[in-house]
């Protein structure tokens, strides 16, 4: 059987060498004439909007894959498939460089100390280095909910005390309510007495890894390598006061907008929308606050 393809291929040589009319030599072949007629398109000009504007995003977030694309199309009203622009993608020349591979760990895991199950149960906390254009060290501490993935705070100085982690916790409290545990490797910010006081003040358990052990701690690294991947690499951070505010405004993108993969592409602050119209599903502002009072 001979394929609309070939056929269309026999009817262009009667055509153009032979002279014979379109029409009969469509007729001779049984090809529709529209069908000899047609053009394809190139993915190129029929998608030339979509092209455009999933550039546009790959250009704004180039660490982003073909996944977050389409989250974020997808949140704009286009109806699109991840093989459709995973294809249009590779067809404009545009991907992710794949990161470095790591060296597996040797030895059997320890495992998880815990898992939270609720919002605000278990915080993670952690300190992140860098520099600045000037040559001033940059020292960040982040802190974020296991469970939702939110960021609750970054904040970044030259140098980071036992006082001034603590200011960053209590903050977070006064804002989010007090969590169920915290959870660090063994740092002397971390361990500090009067880090430890405080926390034995208003009822809160610390959880810390075994030392030379961050895999116990996965969901901060995690967070901290989203971090440097998507700002810290990206930007040319001149002072601290630069830095400060380009690293908030990261911060509230990433809680905002940033599709996370293990929250169904949805944002942070869009799960714990998601979850808190559900009954019973979140727990309830406040309840823990009541432990400053």
């Amino acid at each position: 059987m001979v394929s609309p393809t070939h056929k269309r291929k026999a009817v262009a040589l009667l055509v153009e060498e032979e002279g014979y009319p379109v029409r009969r030599a469509c007729r001779y072949f049984q090809l529709y004439r529209s069908t000899f007629q047609y053009r394809l398109q190139r993915p190129q000009e029929k998608h030339a909007r979509l092209i455009e504007r999933l550039t546009a995003l790959s250009w704004k977030h180039p660490r982003y894959g073909y996944r977050r694309i389409v989250a974020l199309l997808r949140r704009e009203g286009w109806t699109v498939s991840k093989k459709q622009v995973q294809r249009l993608r590779r067809l404009v020349g545009l991907k992710v460089k794949p990161p470095k591979k790591r060296v597996r760990r040797r030895g059997t895991s320890t495992g998880w100390l815990e898992r939270a199950t609720q919002r605000h149960q278990i915080w993670s906390w952690d300190f992140i280095h860098d520099r600045t254009d000037n040559g001033g060290t940059l020292k960040m501490l982040t802190l974020i909910d296991e469970y939702t993935r939110q960021c609750l705070a970054i904040h970044a100085a030259r140098t980071l005390k036992s006082e001034d982690v603590l200011e960053v916790v209590k903050e977070a409290v006064r804002e989010h309510g007090a969590p169920d545990y915290l959870r660090s490797d063994n740092g002397s910010e971390f361990i500090a007495h009067v880090v430890q006081d405080w926390f034995r003040e208003h009822g809160i358990k610390t959880i810390y890894i075994e030392p030379g052990s961050p895999w116990q701690n996965g969901w901060i690294e995690s967070f901290h390598a989203r971090l440097r991947d998507e700002c810290l690499d990206r930007e040319l951070l001149l002072n601290l006061r630069e830095a400060r505010v380009v690293i908030e405004d990261f911060r509230l993108d990433y809680n905002q907008n940033r599709p996370h993969s293990k929250l169904g592409y949805l944002s942070p602050n869009q799960w714990i929308e998601k979850q808190s119209s559900s009954p019973d599903s979140a727990r309830p502002a406040g309840l823990a606050a009541s432990r400053l009072e």
